[in-house]
């Protein structure tokens, strides 16, 4: 006859690190829903007042401004071909950074920031097509001619911002971060006195609010330009690229 099992011979096992096989499955079946979907409500939700945050491509543009939004309290997830690579930087940063594949950080974020070689532009949109529509993008990137080839020609054709709207179907994009490098923009987040000012310009206006509270959150003051056709001002070539000022003095620069 087996013996009857005790309430102590239980909390004996449990301590001695045994699982009864009487409860182990049903235990363990009801921990893992438990951790499922506290993980899942840790992805679909973001503290009040914050937005959650997709970087794609997460070099020194995307780590630098990521990093800078982890700081002021948004989950950001930081993306690349190759997410194993941005571990490190997820860990640095702390719990409300994390890593995944494009197609997760799509899937993740209220907003996007862009910040790849201009050159991966068109096959990014291409493979997630779907994915942008309806997505505000702050479109941090560049297009340089040694490096891009074809697509930057096209650029100087037609316009940063219209280029980028044309591979980014649906998507609200707003350019914004492209005006100066990493470095900078590390340096003078949160700089005592007046804000550093960073040129934005779009088309969508909600998407230029949101747009202009990341910028701030990141330590700097948001001066739209104008829309997008606006954008190459601020691009490399432009009369606006590198103006390194507070609002007041970017805003005298443009109207000369």
């Amino acid at each position: 006859m087996t013996p009857t099992r005790t309430s102590a011979s239980y909390a004996h096992d449990a301590q001695d690190g045994r699982m009864p096989r009487r409860v182990s499955r049903r235990t363990v079946l009801l921990a893992g829903v438990a951790l499922a979907a506290a993980a899942g409500l840790t992805r679909a939700q973001a503290p009040a007042g914050k937005l959650r945050i997709g970087v794609i491509g997460s070099g020194r543009i995307g780590g630098t401004i990521g990093g800078l939004w982890v700081k002021a309290g948004h989950p950001v997830m930081f993306s690349s071909r190759h997410p194993e690579e941005l571990k490190s930087l997820a860990e640095r940063l702390g719990p409300l950074a994390q890593t995944g594949t494009v197609a997760q950080a799509l899937s993740f974020a209220d907003v996007l920031l862009l910040a790849v070689p201009y050159s991966a532009v068109p096959a990014i949109g291409e493979q997630n097509a779907a994915a942008w529509r309806g997505k505000t993008v702050l479109d941090a990137t560049n297009a340089i001619a040694a490096r891009d080839g074809a697509v930057a020609e096209e650029v100087q054709r037609n316009g940063i911002g219209a280029t980028t709207s044309k591979y980014l179907r649906g998507a609200k994009i707003v350019r914004a971060f492209n005006f100066t490098g990493a470095t900078e923009f590390a340096r003078e987040s949160h700089r005592s006195g007046a804000p550093l000012a960073v040129p934005i310009a779009g088309d969508d206006a909600k998407a230029l609010e949101q747009a202009s509270q990341l910028v701030r959150e990141a330590g700097f003051e948001p001066v739209v330009v104008g829309g997008l056709s606006t954008a190459d001002r601020f691009a490399p070539g432009g009369k606006l690229f590198r103006q390194m000022g507070t609002a007041e003095e970017f805003r005298r620069a443009m109207a000369q």
